[in-house]
C-alpha cells in the first residue's frame, strides 16, 4: 500500500487505441510540470467540436500541469470508401435531363461524369448524423479510458515523489538539529571574535567607554543568535509533512515552504560565526535546493 495515496505528480503519459464503425483510432495524453492548468488538444480535421467537452474532463480530473492531448485515426479500406449520395444523384440526373429537353439533344452522359459531380459521391465523414455522434461518443469514451489511465500514472509517480520528499525531509530535519547543536558550540567562536573586534575598537580609541563596549558586545552576540531560525526550520519540517500526509492539491503550498526553508537556511549562514555551523548550513542549504526541485513536480 502506497504511503502517499493521494500525492499526484504533473508528470504522466497515457495512451488508448480502440476502433468503432470501421475507424481505427488512438489517444495519446503527456503532462509534464506547469504553473497552472494548461490543456492543448490535437484534433484532426472536422472534429474540433470535441474539444469543449475534453476541456471539461480534464479540469475535472486534474489540478496543475501542462497537458498535450493528440487524436490519429485512420479508416479501414472498406470504410474509406465514398459513399452514393441517392437524392444528389436523382437531382443530378433530373437536372441533364432538363438540359437535354432544353437543347433538344440526345448525346449521352458518361456515368463517371455524373459521378464527379459534387455531392453525388461524399467521403465517409460526411455520412449521417447518427453515425458521426455514434463516433464522437467512440472517441470521447476512448479518451475518458486515456484520462483515468494519465491519473492513475500521476498517483503512481507522486506516492514514489512522496517518498523521496520525505527522505529529503528527514535529512533537513537531521541538519537543522545538527545546526543547533553547532550553534551551542559557538560561544567560544563568538568570545573570539569579541575579542578581536575589542582589540580593534581599543586600538582606534584607547579610552573608549565601557557603555560603547557593552553595545559592541551585545550587538556581536545577537548577530550570532540563530534560535529563531533554528525554531522555523523545525516548524516548517512539520508543516511539510504535514502537506504530504494531506496529498491534495499541495504542490503550489510545498513550493512557498520551501522557498522559506531557503530563508531561514541562508540566514542561519550569514549569522554562522564557526566554520562547523557554516559547513552545515551549506549541506542544508543543498538539501533544500533538492526539496525545491522535486516539488516543482508536485500537482
Amino acid at each position: 500500500m502506497s504511503l502517499f495515496p493521494s500525492l499526484a505528480s504533473m508528470t504522466g503519459f497515457a495512451r488508448d487505441r480502440a476502433a468503432h464503425d470501421g475507424v481505427e483510432f488512438a489517444w495519446e495524453i503527456r503532462s509534464v510540470n506547469g504553473r497552472g492548468l494548461d490543456l492543448r488538444f490535437r484534433l484532426p480535421s472536422g472534429f474540433d467540436s470535441l474539444e469543449p467537452g475534453l476541456r471539461e474532463a480534464a479540469a475535472r480530473a486534474l489540478r496543475r500541469g501542462s497537458l498535450t492531448a493528440t487524436l490519429s485515426l485512420s479508416r479501414t479500406p472498406e470504410a474509406a470508401r465514398p459513399v452514393l449520395d441517392e437524392a444528389a444523384l436523382d437531382f443530378a440526373l433530373a437536372l441533364i435531363e432538363r438540359i437535354r429537353l432544353r437543347l433538344r439533344t440526345t448525346a449521352a452522359v458518361a456515368p463517371e461524369a455524373v459521378l464527379a459531380l459534387p455531392g453525388v459521391l461524399r467521403a465517409p465523414a460526411e455520412e449521417d448524423e447518427a453515425k458521426t455522434s455514434a463516433l464522437h461518443a467512440a472517441l470521447r469514451a476512448s479518451f475518458d479510458r486515456a484520462l483515468d489511465a494519465l491519473v492513475s500514472c500521476r498517483r503512481a509517480e507522486g506516492a514514489r515523489l512522496g517518498v523521496s520528499l520525505a527522505a529529503i525531509l528527514g535529512e533537513i530535519e537531521s541538519l537543522t538539529e545538527r545546526a543547533a547543536q553547532d550553534a551551542a558550540l559557538q560561544p567560544e567562536a563568538i568570545q573570539a571574535r569579541l575579542r578581536d573586534t575589542l582589540r580593534s575598537l581599543l586600538a582606534e580609541a584607547p579610552a573608549l567607554p565601557e557603555e560603547r563596549l557593552a553595545q559592541e558586545v551585545a550587538l556581536v552576540a545577537s548577530r550570532a543568535d540563530v534560535r529563531e531560525e533554528i525554531e522555523r526550520l523545525r516548524a516548517h519540517v512539520a508543516a511539510a509533512r504535514a502537506l504530504l500526509a494531506e496529498g491534495v492539491a499541495i504542490g503550489r503550498r510545498l513550493d512557498f515552504l520551501a522557498q522559506e526553508f531557503a530563508r531561514e537556511a541562508n540566514t542561519l549562514c550569514a549569522k554562522s560565526a564557526s566554520t562547523t555551523l557554516t559547513a552545515t548550513g551549506l549541506a542544508l542549504k543543498a538539501a533544500i535546493e533538492q526539496l525545491r526541485e522535486q516539488v516543482q513536480n508536485v500537482e
